[in-house]
Parts: C-alpha cells; structure tokens; sequence
C-alpha cells in the first residue's frame, strides 16, 4: 500500500492575481505549474507546514491563511492529501526560490496552464469563488 503525502498548499493572491510556480523538470508532476507548498512534517501544524514552505520556496512571510478545501488524489505512483488555502496577507515579494520558472496569473490564464491532476479541484473552487 502506498504512503500518503500530505500538503499544505497555498493558494496566494493579490489584486485578481495568482502566483504560481513551475516545477522543476526532475520532480514529480515536472514541468507542470502549481500553488506552492510542500509536505507536512510529522512535528508540525498544516498551517506552520505552509508558513515554512512558503518562507522556504518563494520568500514570503505569510500573515493569514484562509482554508479553502482539502483534496485526496491518487497518482499511479503516488497518494497525496492536500489542504488548501487561500493566503492574501502576507509580508514580501513572490521569488521562487529554487529557480524554477514563475509569474503572476488572473484566473481566466489558469484554466489554460497545465497543471498536476490533483490541482484541478483548486482551479474549479477558484471559479466557482469568482476570485
């Protein structure tokens, strides 16, 4: 039975904007765009996992986090739960920090970018909120 890897993920936003980041060829789901976030360690909240990932992957020093839905996905290869959240408060500019590619997006430009399956459910809240 495979492992579950669970994942704060934040939804960041500013002014009609969402900024993603592209990952990296070599990790799973390469090459295809994403909300940051990173996996929750085994003496951490959901919410310090995403304080720490977002701090480590795009320099940003959140304030507020809003949860926005938890998804539970299946790869081939992998099982992740992930937890949302919208983040619109926080401290410093976006920069990924692992030199993947980045940007700015409105929401009518996300629902052209490839993105992991599991992120689907994430783009359709963001619809359906007409963010």
């Amino acid at each position: 039975m495979t492992k579950r890897i669970h994942v704060a993920v934040g939804v960041i936003y500013r002014q009609g904007q969402f900024f993603l980041t592209k990952r990296l060829a070599n990790a799973h789901q390469g090459g295809k765009w994403e909300f940051p976030g990173g996996k929750v360690e085994v003496d951490e909240t959901v919410h310090q996992a995403l304080h720490r990932e977002l701090l480590e992957e795009i320099a940003i020093d959140t304030l507020a986090m809003q949860p926005l839905l938890i998804i539970s996905h299946d790869y081939p290869d992998k099982q992740v739960l992930l937890e949302v959240f919208l983040v619109d408060q926080f401290n410093g500019e976006p920069s990924a920090q692992e030199g993947q590619q980045q940007g700015w997006f409105s929401l009518p430009q996300l629902t052209d970018m490839d993105f992991p399956a599991a992120n689907q459910e994430i783009l359709t809240k963001l619809l359906s909120m007409g963010l």
